[in-house]
């Protein structure tokens, strides 16, 4: 299981046109699920997400998490960061989980997250997501379980 994790203000998703989900501040987190990932990877990495310190605390320092700042999670199923285009041009994603499967690990990543007590908003999985995203840093971290 891998999260992008970017800090961010104002951040939308609307799926047709229609406002889905929005989130003042806090992280944007897209998250892809490979074949063979559990529901303790699950649970591990919404752990990470809601502990992760890339906020500044009063001296400028990267120390505090969205819990600590009262920040939001937009979590976004992306089954694309597991695709391989080490071979050719066009991306394979034969890493990537079953769409049955990776929507019960996103669903309980944000489950988790709830529980870890940070407010949640999400994506509509597998549909044509459109997001605008104001990057706050920017700050950008990759995490893999």
């Amino acid at each position: 299981m891998k999260a992008v994790i970017q800090r961010v203000k104002n951040t939308t998703l609307s799926v047709n046109g229609e406002l889905i989900s929005q989130i003042p501040f806090g992280l944007a987190v897209y998250l892809g699920v490979k074949v063979g990932d559990t529901p303790l990877q699950s649970t591990q990495i919404a752990k990470k997400i809601a502990a992760l310190r890339v906020f500044c605390d009063e001296n400028d320092k990267m120390n505090l998490s969205v819990k600590d700042v009262g920040g939001e999670v937009l979590l976004i199923s992306q089954f694309t960061l597991y695709g391989d285009c080490s071979h050719g041009n066009r991306p394979s994603f034969t890493m990537a989980e079953r769409p049955e499967k990776a929507n019960e690990l996103y669903e309980l990543c944000a489950k988790s997250l709830k529980e870890f007590g940070v407010p949640v908003k999400m994506g509509v999985f597998g549909a044509d997501m459109k997001i605008e995203q104001y990057n706050d840093g920017p700050v950008t971290v990759i995490y893999e379980v």
